[in-house]
Formats: structure tokens, sequence, C-alpha cells
């Protein structure tokens, strides 16, 4: 059976809103499926009574959205664990807006601390069916109050108790307890199944997987919810450094622009500092392309194993590495970059493009289980596989190669083409982003830029990979709509932060 995290499935859920399919909906959904199997608990013959314990977040949504179903079935009572403005999402808001104008079948109390909860204590033990809205997946430290007396109330009740996803206490992911946790008599987990509900049956009950309507494309293409999950936040007493730190090697006499690009484009994404390390012959031709890049020089006119001692000090002094834009193909420069990812690469995020690609074509699985990113097109694709890559039309055969490619290489792989495929041996999605402008040269450099921003911010190299892939055809089809198909690379580099200022703080409005 195929299970979910908890962080695919919050990015799963955004990825839907942007398909067109609304949370709101999928709360409907969930709420749907959950009353459904509590209609089949109800007792014949009687007015049963229902309470729905629920906390302020998605799962209490679900909950809200629950009574509405059985309304017209069971005398309902919701107790909110906390007040109407804690309420944290807009869909679990609205649903909470319809619940306070409906007096029929249903009554609502507020229960904000340990106190008041005590006071409505009675009306979980006399329920025929309690239903757990508490938690779900979103549980995170200790478990305080009024939660904690909630979960001892509903536990110490004899009603027939119906978890909401997950019982509220239980470590969706590992199966772990957060000091206590609801013990269900059935679980009904939305989408698809969670790997800590497994061979915990004494705390969930039997367990039953309800489709909420989420498209399969959710976990599939790359969207907003992995660009928010790959985004480091902000505060107030952020100071410089607590963005990242990136240094870049590249460049040669042939391309300067490609680092200058890389560098851009990681400093409009949010990279608080980007080094690019250049041979001496193209130092001052990189370093006058804009007064916001830093620039250090290197020994000769080409990168060579004397260079190594510098790079690895400015290594240590940053979060993350690109290597290769512009480097050259001299063999000496070859051996040394590959010495130098071999050594630094272990424990420091890196993504390789370009020429870099076809130095580590000569050992490609010298990289092994690094946090690494490839990003070849085709071409470099077969270069530092030795494989042929099945043809665009055949998108099924591309992904299962570069899915068998990363994992046999033990990295990330992110292949450009009209439908990016990236994989890390485990996991697999597409972006659809983009457009034919972006053939233009320069574009590569800038996606690099940003997935080596996302590293540097601390985001895994698979997700980096997703969300900067999303974000370079985001921002160069945002330049199409402005210039037609004669946009350069810079243009796309002047639209990430229109692109990240969509996508930067849920909820998107696309």
């Amino acid at each position: 059976m195929s299970t979910i995290t908890p962080e695919e499935m919050a990015i799963a859920d955004e990825n839907s809103e942007y398909l067109g399919v609304p949370r709101l909906l999928l709360m409907e959904n969930a709420g749907k499926a959950i009353a459904d199997v509590a209609k089949e608990k109800l007792k014949k013959n009687r007015k049963n009574k229902l309470v729905i314990v629920a906390g302020t977040g998605n799962n209490g949504g679900d909950g809200l959205a629950c009574a509405r179903h059985l309304a017209n079935q069971a005398s309902v009572m919701i107790i909110l664990l906390g007040r109407a403005e804690e309420i944290k999402t807009e869909e679990a808001s609205k649903n909470w807006q319809i619940i306070e104008k409906m007096i029929l079948n249903i009554r609502y109390a507020l229960a904000p601390d340990a106190q008041s909860l005590m006071n409505l204590k009675s009306e979980i033990e006399d329920a025929d069916i309690i239903i757990d809205a508490i938690f779900g997946t979103g549980i995170k430290g200790k478990i305080r109050e009024p939660f904690s007396s909630a979960i001892d109330v509903i536990n110490s009740s004899k009603g027939f108790k119906i978890a909401i996803d997950v019982p509220s206490g239980l470590d969706p992911l590992t199966g772990d307890i957060h000091d206590k946790s609801v013990k269900a008599d059935v679980t009904v987990t939305l989408h698809k199944m969670k790997s800590g509900l497994i061979n915990r049956k004494e705390i969930t009950g039997n367990v039953i997987v309800a489709p909420i309507g989420m498209p399969p494309e959710a976990e599939i293409v790359a969207g907003p919810g992995d660009v928010h999950y790959s985004i480091k936040p902000r505060d107030k007493y952020s100071k410089k450094g607590d963005f990242g730190r990136l240094l870049i090697v590249g460049g040669s006499k042939e391309y300067s622009g490609a680092p200058a690009l890389a560098a851009l484009a990681a400093l409009r994404t949010g990279v608080d500092i980007a080094i690019i390390a250049a041979p001496k012959s193209v130092a001052d031709v990189i370093r006058s392309f804009s007064p916001n890049l830093i620039v250090r020089r290197l020994k000769d006119d080409y990168l060579t194993l004397k260079d190594i001692p510098e790079l690895k000090s400015l290594a240590e002094r940053c979060t993350s590495m690109l290597v290769g834009p512009g480097l050259g193909l001299e063999e000496e420069t070859k051996t040394a970059i590959l010495s130098f990812m071999r050594e630094l690469g272990k424990d420091k995020p890196m993504l390789i493009d370009a020429d870099a690609l076809k130095a580590l074509s000569e050992e490609p699985t010298s990289l092994k289980n690094y946090p690494t990113i490839i990003t070849p097109h085709a071409g470099e694709f077969e270069i530092v596989t030795h494989s042929k890559i099945a043809p665009p039309n055949r998108l099924d055969d591309r992904m299962e190669q570069v899915k068998r490619e990363a994992k046999r290489m033990g990295l990330t792989i992110l292949l450009k083409a009209h439908e990016d495929i990236i994989s890390d041996g485990n996991h697999l999605k597409i972006n659809l982003t983009g457009n034919p402008g972006m053939t233009v040269g320069g574009t590569g450099d800038v996606l690099s830029g940003i997935a080596a921003t996302f590293l540097a911010w601390g985001a895994k190299p698979f997700r980096a990979a997703c969300a900067a892939s999303f974000v370079s055809g985001f921002a160069g089809d945002l330049a199409v709509r402005d210039r037609g198909y004669h946009v350069v690379a810079t243009d796309v580099i002047e639209k990430i932060h229109e692109t990240l200022k969509k996508f930067d703080t849920p909820p998107f409005n696309i």
C-alpha cells in the first residue's frame, strides 16, 4: 500500500488548488467521507448524540464539514478547542461561519482552556459517537491544554470513537506518540495511508482510506506547494547570512556570462550572499556585469588543482555550492573539479551543471548518496549517464529512465526539457511550466541559481529541484507574457520576484 508523508500531503493539497481543485472542496469531500463512516455507526430508532471535538486547523475544519453532513441524522455538538478568531485557515474559518448559522440540529461551544473544556465534559461522556478532529497530521511538539485534557476525556468516554486522518497525538510519519493520543475505534485517513498508522491498531482501530477528490497530478506535477516547502521563512530578527551563502565555481574565457546569470538568479531568489570563484582570465569581466556580484579571482586562466585549497576555504563558509556554469573543458579543470566535488560535496548541498557534468561523466557514481542535484539537458544526460535518453514523445519511458539513473547515481536528477523530469531515485515529478522562448542560452544557469538558493536555505535536493523547476518555468512564462518569445535569460531573472511573490505565502492568489 502506498503511503504519503505529512509534508507530501500538504504540498499536494496546495498543488491541488493550483490545478483548479480548491482546498475548500477537498475539505468538503473529507467531511462527507467521515460522515459516511459515522452514519454506519448510528443506532437505529433513536436520536443519536454525536460530539465533534475540533482543533483550530484543517483537521478541525474537516470535522466542521462533517458536522453539516450529519445534521439530519443526529444531534450534533461541536466543541472548538479555541476561539473562533484562532482558526488558522481560510477553509476551516469558512466552515465555522456556516456552523454559526445552523440552529436546528447543531450546537457548538468554545473551550479555549482546560477549565472550559471540563465544563463540557458531560457532553463528550454522554455521546454515542465522538469524532476526534483535533490535530490530524499537523501535530508538533508537546501537547498543551486544552488539547491534552480533551484527549483524556475522549479516551475515558464510552462512545464510539472516530479519528480524522490520524488519532490526535500519534505521529503520522513514525507512529510515535506525543505524550498521549486518542485511542480510536476507527480512523478515517484521507487520500492515502500514513506510515505512522501501520501496525498501530491499538491506537487507530480499523483504518479506512477515504478518497477526497485530490487529482493524482497534485502529487506528480511540481507546483506552489513545492515552492512553499522550499522557502525559508523570514522574521524581523533576520540578519545577513541567515538566508544562505552560495559558492559558484565557474567561468572561462569563452563563457563569462554563465556564472553571473546563476549568481544574479540566486540573489533575486533570495540568497544573502553569492560568491563566484572564477579563473583570473575572466574574473574581472564577470565582476563588471553587476555591482551585486562578489567575485574571487583564482590563480590561473582556467581552474586547476592549485585552486582547490582556496575553493575549499570558500566552500566551508557557504551553505551550498553550484559547480560548472561556463567552467570550460580543460583536462586539468575536469580533474580538479571532480576532486573538489568528491571531497566537499559529501556534507554540503551541491548543484552540478554544464561543464562539471562532463567531468562527472568520467565517474558517474562517485557522488552516490551525496546531497546533490544535477541539471542536464537531454544531450548532457546521455553523456553523464552513458545511456540513450528516450524521445520526448515517450514521456513515461523518460520518467522511468530518469528515476532509474537517479537511483543508480545516488543523487537527484533534474532533466531539462519541454516537461522537466525530477527524481531522486525514489520520488518522481514533472514540471509543466516554461515555454519555447526559454530555449535561449542562459536560462539553464538561471534555473541552477534558483535551485542552489533553495539548497542554501536547507531544502532537500529533490524538493529544491522541483521548486526551482516550477519557479524558473513560471518566471519564463511571465517574461513571455510581456515580451512574446523574444526573451533573454535576464528577462527571466527579472520575473523571479514576481513569481515568488505569488507563491511564498499561502493562500496563493494565482
